[in-house]
């Protein structure tokens, strides 16, 4: 009954307006920002690497690596394996498509959480609820802006988890043998340990271990490439030749594979989804485009070079499929149905975390130079490789899902509860810790679908907000721009809001300023 109701949901939030929603908005703010993703590119690291830490902010690497914990996560390797196996290599272009896109519209949402981000309890908050409620005002801002915060607390706290803990169980039962049960109480204690200590501490954690996790991850696809570099060039071809359907073995799926790479490419980068600008609202910069440009950047991370390394690892294995053998009326090969792709257990129930075995086929083969079928029970270096990613990749990502969560609860109670802000996020924490351990231990055939709905229905929510807002954004852009060409690089850039056009960016009209050293005030 209840896959039945989220895969009717699923169909209506998922349908081919968002689809393509998603990649003309990316489109549109990139053609309006001049391709910014393009142009700041350099401008991009520099920043990245820039910023201060505050008693009340985190800098700006941290803020990217808090966002990278989110966006690299089981999407990275589970979501390639399957938009792989359903849309066929073309898949892996369209995941490109939407990431480069997907950039201008990351810049956007990021530089609107800076620009209406507010200090509570502390700390920097900030997020679409925030850029909301403060910038289209009124009762109608505020009644979205709660409308946004519940769906994600819902979405975050409660729907995505299990999607990640359910990934990190099945890879380590596949690999090492370890119960999902002992895998749920270890997941259980250590996130209790992490998500008490506030936000400070799960940026720490998610500076220490997703950098260094994505350049172990990355340097293993590199090693396999070289390996088999004389493969590479044509899987390049077979990716641009599938993705406009000039592959005859793939040119009947063209829909299907639009569809599926830009779902998994936003489930993977998250770039117009509205997770990114609560990480970036939380960073200490000097102007908000700062952290636009630097959570730009991290849809790059994602996308092109991590899951761009779990595709070709899948590419050079060769062990990927796009049909179930059948053939449909019109002669063409019929997809799987629902799209669905999972190992058989021996009881009978599917496990869809399998997915990630198709890289573990790859790395072995690519390892020991030998070619052989896709065994699901072939257990080698690969398997404990994609294991242990897997761990690192989908825990940081449930510590950045925490975070959203908890941002959107101080929202809902500083407005609501302001009494009641600690006891609602201790619920919200024990919500979580559950969800994990509830992932972790059962199947999951509906977890992927739950997880695509909560995506879903916040990219819905924020799309239509940015479209709504994004000009401030936009004249932060073009101040940084003036800026920086006045000053030169080695000059900062400082964020002066013109209270008649954003009279609600109350941080940097009354808080910033008093922040300021001397010189800095003079214009």
């Amino acid at each position: 009954m209840l896959e039945t109701i989220v895969g009717w949901l699923n169909d209506i939030v998922w349908s081919k307006p968002l689809v393509y929603g998603l990649l003309l908005t990316g489109v549109a703010f990139s053609l309006m920002s001049r391709f910014l993703q393009v142009r700041h590119f350099k401008e991009m690291i520099r920043l990245m690497f820039q910023g201060e830490k505050s008693p009340t902010g985190i800098s700006s690497f941290q803020a990217i690596a808090l966002s990278l914990a989110g966006r690299v996560g089981t999407g990275n390797i589970v979501g390639v394996s399957t938009a792989i196996f359903i849309g066929g290599p073309g898949a892996v272009f369209w995941m490109w498509a939407t990431a480069f896109l997907g950039a201008g519209t990351a810049f956007i949402e990021s530089a609107l959480g800076q620009i209406y981000k507010q200090e509570e309890d502390g700390e920097y908050r900030g997020g679409p609820a925030y850029y909301i409620e403060k910038g289209i005002k009124g009762k109608f801002g505020k009644v979205y802006g709660l409308v946004f915060a519940i769906v994600t607390i819902i979405s975050v706290g409660l729907l995505l988890p299990g999607v990640q803990s359910n990934a990190i169980a099945s890879s380590m039962h596949n690999a090492f043998g370890i119960q999902p049960w002992v895998m749920a109480v270890v997941l259980v204690v250590v996130l209790a340990l992490i998500i008490f200590g506030g936000v400070k501490w799960i940026a720490k954690v998610a500076t220490a271990v997703v950098p260094f996790m994505a350049i172990i991850y990355i340097l293993m696809a590199i090693v396999i490439i070289v390996l088999n570099i004389q493969e590479v060039p044509a899987l390049f071809a077979l990716i641009f030749k599938s993705a406009f359907g000039m592959e005859a073995a793939f040119g009947g799926i063209i829909g299907a594979m639009i569809e599926i790479g830009v779902k998994r490419g936003l489930y993977s980068n998250e770039a117009g989804q509205g997770t990114g600008p609560h990480a970036a609202a939380a960073a200490e910069v000097s102007h908000p485009a700062k952290q636009g440009l630097v959570q730009a950047f991290s849809v790059y991370v994602d996308t092109l070079f991590v899951c761009t390394a779990t595709a070709l690892i899948i590419l050079i294995s060769g062990t990927y499929n796009t049909t179930d053998g059948t053939v449909g009326a019109d002669g063409m090969p019929g997809l799987l149905k629902n799209g669905e792709i999972f190992v058989q257990n021996a009881d009978g129930t599917k496990d869809y975390s399998g997915t990630a075995m198709y890289a573990q086929a790859g790395i072995d083969k690519a390892l020991q130079g030998s070619s052989y079928h896709f065994d699901p029970s072939f257990s080698g270096f690969g398997s404990y490789f994609i294991a242990i990613a897997l761990f690192f990749f989908a825990f940081t990502t449930i510590l950045a899902y925490y975070y959203i969560a908890e941002t959107n609860v101080s929202f809902l109670t500083n407005r609501i509860a302001k009494n009641q802000n600690r006891l609602w996020r201790n619920v919200t924490r024990l919500v979580l810790i559950a969800a994990t351990a509830y992932g972790a231990v059962k199947t999951a055939d509906i977890a992927w679908a739950m997880g695509d709905l909560g995506v879903g229905l916040m990219a819905w929510l924020n799309i239509v907000a940015i479209w709504i807002l994004y000009k401030p954004a936009m004249h932060a852009l073009k101040d940084f721009e003036r800026q920086k060409k006045e000053k030169g690089t080695g000059k900062t850039a400082i964020y002066r809001p013109d209270p008649k056009e954003i009279p609600t960016a109350t941080f940097w009209l009354e808080d910033y300023p008093k922040r300021l050293k001397e010189e800095d005030i003079q214009p």
